[in-house]
């Protein structure tokens, strides 16, 4: 399965706080990659090439900040209580939108909202316990996009395929 990610460039102790909230809530995915904003989920391999030209045909596109200041959960369908919990940006956002659009033309079958997973677990009302907490201590987070990558999940690993900088 292919996947394209921004990297966000973050100050250090943002960056920190996001890794170690993802080790704790979503240790699964924080052992394979760190925050990131998911721009392509699950391709299929025969998209590299598409992806891969898409990705250099977008690097000409100037790097831009954004700005994470608010936190989403996600509940899973029932009969499961477990829910995500995402960090959302409101700068930015739109930037992260247009990415998506130009990488993915057909739409999918749900309304893409950028973010960084922070965890996954196990109720709703842990997640909402877990986002006051966050929001008091950490939120804004300021940070920057310029890389693009896109990356081959191969079993528990990935594997970088293209990067690509941002303004070049």
């Amino acid at each position: 399965m292919l996947f394209v990610v921004a990297w966000p460039l973050l100050a250090e102790a943002d960056d920190t706080a996001l890794r170690r909230l993802r080790a704790q809530y979503h240790p699964g995915e924080a052992d394979m990659i760190g925050p990131h904003f998911t721009l392509v989920f699950g391709a299929e391999d025969s998209e590299a090439a598409r992806l891969g030209d898409t990705l250099v045909a977008l690097a000409p596109r100037r790097p831009f900040w954004f700005m994470l200041d608010r936190l989403a959960r996600h509940d899973l369908a029932p009969p499961s209580r477990a829910a995500y919990l995402f960090a959302t940006p409101a700068d930015g956002a739109m930037e992260l939108i247009e990415l998506h659009e130009a990488l993915n033309p057909v739409p999918g079958r749900e309304t893409f909202e950028p973010h960084i997973t922070l965890g996954l677990f196990d109720h709703a009302a842990t997640a909402e316990q877990v986002a006051r907490i966050v929001e008091r201590q950490h939120l804004p987070m300021h940070g920057r996009v310029e890389e693009l990558a896109l990356l081959r999940r191969d079993g528990d690993g990935l594997e970088a395929l293209r990067t690509v900088r941002l303004g070049r």
